[in-house]
């Protein structure tokens, strides 16, 4: 399901993720048009890293 907000609404992942600050200024980069691609990518990345921290931390015990 984030995947799917991380291509079409990319700022909002960054919401569900915890990274407000960073989905503001995905969301102004989104606005324009050209903006959008970058940000889907950023979206994408963003949500790669968050799942990948979120393994370690359940390896390591935390």
């Amino acid at each position: 399901m984030r995947l799917f907000l991380a291509i079409f609404l990319p700022f909002l992942v960054f919401f569900t993720i915890g990274r407000p600050i960073a989905g503001i200024i995905c969301l102004i980069l989104q606005i324009t048009l050209i903006g959008w691609v970058p940000a889907a990518i950023w979206a994408v990345y963003a949500l790669s890293q968050y799942k990948t921290d979120k393994k370690i931390e359940r390896a390591l015990g935390r």
